[in-house]
């Protein structure tokens, strides 16, 4: 009778424990899919890119010369900053600005950068390409406004238009689906008495460059030529050919609308 009493405790004793067990267990299980469920979450929040619906983040990368850097800007941006910072406001989501601007650069020096291994890993991972080039090309430092002639211009444009295209087609070939930003030039000289020269100059310029970049698709000219046409003293740096701050704000105010427009069509 002991025994079989002793065995009958025995058993109720284990059978508890493995209840006691599987319940442990059933929490521990349940605890463990929460917790999955919110690092996962978390994870898929980080990791999302705009090149999907409903993305959390916006890549952007910067490339060119001295306005792209932002020389002349007191604040530290640039339009490329400042757009960045106006995107984030617009459409509530992150925004990481990678800017590779270089002064002095030329549309040949631009053309070498790409060639990079870490640009190019920039601009294939990037939603949007941010570029300024050709006023190092058509102004060489001012020196342009001693040869204010057709043939001159013309020599200086023929290769300029060369390496966009080639520049254009470098972004592509690594990237096929990140809308590029290619900022155009406008006139810092349009207050000296070669204005009206200069002025058509420019406005051919970026013509000519605006018809090279319909060629290439999501491959977007934006024209800056208008904001600095009036007053342009007010937009200018001490050195009177880079923007000031108000006028890094006034191109990067029309990147970021352009900009949100399209990530607004795209919904």
């Amino acid at each position: 009778m002991k025994k079989h009493l002793i065995s009958a405790i025995s058993i109720v004793s284990a059978v508890s424990a493995l209840l006691f067990l599987a319940g442990l267990w059933m929490v521990f299980e349940d605890q463990q899919t929460k917790a999955t469920g919110v690092k996962t979450e978390t994870a898929r929040t980080g990791n999302n890119t705009s090149k999907a619906g409903g993305t959390k983040q916006i890549t952007i990368t910067a490339i060119g010369d001295s306005l792209t850097r932002g020389t002349g800007d007191t604040a530290g941006k640039g339009y490329a900053g400042d757009a960045a910072d106006r995107l984030k406001k617009k459409t509530k989501k992150a925004v990481l600005l990678q800017n590779n601007g270089i002064k002095g650069l030329t549309s040949s020096g631009l053309l070498e950068q790409i060639k990079q291994p870490q640009i190019k890993r920039e601009l294939k991972n990037a939603d949007i390409i941010l570029l300024t080039i050709g006023g190092n090309d058509l102004f060489a430092g001012g020196e342009a406004l001693d040869h204010l002639n057709t043939a001159y211009i013309e020599k200086l444009e023929k290769p300029y238009l060369a390496n966009l295209k080639q520049i254009y087609a470098g972004i592509r070939a690594v990237n096929k689906t990140a809308i590029v930003y290619h900022v155009g030039l406008y006139n810092p000289f349009i207050d000296l008495s070669e204005a009206k020269t200069t002025s058509a100059i420019v406005r051919k310029w970026n013509f000519d460059s605006a018809s090279v970049a319909s060629d290439f698709p999501k491959v977007i000219y934006v024209p800056t030529f208008d904001l600095f046409e009036q007053n342009v003293n007010d937009y200018l740096y001490s050195d009177k050919f880079h923007p000031n701050t108000a006028g890094y704000q006034l191109i990067g105010e029309r990147v970021a609308s352009l900009i949100h427009y399209r990530e607004e069509k795209a919904k």
